[in-house]
């Protein structure tokens, strides 16, 4: 995991994450190719602030590492005959959503989802800047300005709400996570992110997010689930009975590997023996696909 310390608020160059360009950064590093190429502008299609873009937001799914090397989860998603390289079903977005958190290398995500809605049902760009400042503004090496954090939420918003003030009609449309429906616009300028019971979201997504965290062993209680930082419950905003049923239910679809006890007011998932491979339970998701 990356270190919490280490901060970004920029990287993107202002441009939020377009819908194929995921796939087409893949693709280019697959070639052997270098964003720093000369070339890069043309072989990607796109200016040169948007190639650095690109490489911001394939570190940031963590589909790329900082020696630009595609990761394992990058390789499996999006070959050509990958899970999913064109992200044509929505579990692969909350896949992707969860990266993003977890991961930690741009710091707006880990903090929105794990505190600052906590903290604010309701929260506007004021209210981040004043959590940012008051979590960070500590650290000596703190050098980010406020345009550059302003600037930073503003990008949050259009990938998970969209721009309808966007000359760019792709921002007007949609950002690659809205369809998420995790962020809510309230009004202008004012953001909510309810928990809720997330029944969309695939049991193998949240089983996947349980398994290949290492900061939990084979026996895991529900609160841990449900509130720690970087938990499912935090990552994916699911409210308690969401969590519980989902949990149950992942319990009845993998009665090999996991029992849910329930016993004198201990909730607890565990596993009946080592913690199954992470990619195994997404093999099998999207090989039962239709």
């Amino acid at each position: 995991m990356n270190n919490p310390m280490r901060l970004t608020f920029s990287g993107h160059e202002t441009f939020q994450c377009r819908h194929l360009w995921l796939k087409k950064g893949y693709d280019y590093v697959k070639k052997g190719k270098s964003f720093s190429a000369d070339d890069a502008v043309i072989e990607l299609g796109v200016g040169k602030n948007m190639v650095t873009s690109i490489r911001f937001w394939l570190r940031a799914f963590g589909l790329l590492d900082m020696g630009d090397q595609l990761t394992e989860f990058a390789q499996k998603m999006f070959e050509d005959d990958g899970w999913d390289p064109f992200l044509e079903d929505e579990a692969s977005l909350w896949l992707l959503h969860y990266n993003l958190v977890k991961k930690n290398y741009a710091t707006l995500y880990n903090g929105v989802f794990n505190e600052l809605r906590k903290e604010k049902l309701e929260f506007t760009k004021d209210h981040f800047l004043n959590y940012i400042k008051y979590k960070y503004s500590y650290l000596s090496d703190f050098r980010h300005t406020q345009n550059t954090i302003e600037s930073d939420f503003g990008v949050f918003t259009k990938m998970y709400v969209g721009d309808p003030e966007s000359k760019d009609k792709e921002d007007i449309i949609t950002g690659i996570m809205t369809e998420l429906g995790l962020v809510r616009s309230i009004s202008k300028g004012i953001y909510s992110i309810e928990s809720s019971e997330r029944k969309e979201i695939p049991n193998s997504v949240i089983l996947y997010a349980i398994v290949d965290s290492q900061d939990y062993g084979v026996s895991i209680n529900f609160r841990t689930l449900l509130s720690d930082v970087n938990s499912p419950g935090s990552i994916f905003a699911i409210n308690e009975s969401g969590l519980y049923a989902k949990i149950e239910s992942i319990a009845q679809d993998y009665s090999d590997l996991i029992v849910f006890k329930d016993d004198a007011g201990v909730r607890e998932l565990q596993f009946k023996d080592a913690k199954p491979n992470p990619f195994k339970i997404l093999n099998d998701y999207y090989d039962h696909e239709d």
